[in-house]
């Protein structure tokens, strides 16, 4: 398989990487930080999404936008789909199954889902038809891709309700999903300018009390620690992957008190911003 693969058209744009054990060393994710990612990574691999970090028992599909990426061991072949809001998005799209359906930014921050031997070889054929069709450069090969990459994202959708929610204590009815999609989505989209629940349960016209029963109800944390641990996160990757002072990181977060702000993060995570920044090492290890 070639190693990168591209479509541009206008403002539209896919791209199609594999990464192996020979060139794992190359991957750069700075080069993707500003598009949709769905990642087919093999069994045996390392990774650092954000600050938590990943060993792959299983062949799994990660799905990511503006997360940090790093991988740190692989040997088998992992493909990278790459793709821009303008090729393949999100409100013209169904919702479920739209880059801002439940496999990205959802509220219980689990970025992937693991494959069985049938479904690794159905995901790795729609990635083949991606390739075939990048290659071939037809006049309908923008259709074709696009059919190709809802496919993957319906198959993995199913495959993230039947693990994370109808095999766990976690029980959503269908109708309850979409509060739950559409409160990560706004949060993903105004967590720098609004950090009250009553915000959301504004936007989601419903009272700021039944927005958070509902998330108590099923045992998930509270609206008002999702949008703070949205916050926290945005801030220790700004601390850790730039140099911007922690007063404009307070700015930036939309807290004009920096003093303010170095009191939360200090009392939310044991350690004050500057603290965070000088010693910050390997965070939690997950196996997956």
């Amino acid at each position: 398989m070639p190693q990168q693969l591209i479509f541009e058209d206008h403002y539209k744009r896919l791209g199609l990487e594999v990464f192996s054990e020979e060139n794992l060393e190359n991957f750069n994710a700075n080069r993707f930080s500003t598009d949709i990612k769905v990642f087919f990574i093999p069994s045996g691999y390392e990774l650092t999404v954000d600050f938590n970090h990943y060993k792959t028992k299983k062949p799994s599909l990660f799905f990511l936008t503006n997360q940090h990426l790093n991988l740190q061991k692989g040997k088998e072949e992992s493909v990278l789909l790459f793709y821009n809001r303008d090729f393949y998005c999100i409100q013209i799209h169904d919702k479920e199954v739209a880059c801002d359906g439940l496999l990205f930014h959802n509220v219980f921050e689990i970025p992937f889902v693991e494959l069985d031997d049938s479904e690794t070889t159905l995901i790795k054929d729609l990635f083949q038809n991606i390739q075939d069709e990048l290659e071939w450069k037809d006049s309908s090969a923008e259709e074709m891709i696009r059919t190709y990459v809802k496919q993957i994202i319906i198959r993995a959708t199913r495959k993230w309700k039947k693990q994370n929610l109808d095999n766990s204590s976690i029980r959503i009815p269908g109708s309850e999903l979409d509060i739950f999609r559409d409160f990560s989505r706004y949060l993903e989209i105004h967590f720098r300018e609004k950090h009250n629940v009553a915000e959301y349960a504004e936007m989601l016209h419903i009272a700021p009390k039944t927005l958070t029963h509902k998330f108590k109800n099923l045992h998930l944390e509270s609206p008002n620690q999702l949008i703070i641990n949205r916050i926290l996160l945005e801030a220790k990757r700004l601390l850790f992957y730039t140099d911007k002072p922690i007063k404009e990181i307070a700015y930036d977060l939309g807290y004009e008190d920096p003093a303010y702000f170095n009191r939360l993060f200090t009392n939310k995570t044991g350690s004050t911003p500057a603290n965070f920044k000088k010693n910050y090492s390997s965070g939690k290890k997950y196996k997956i």
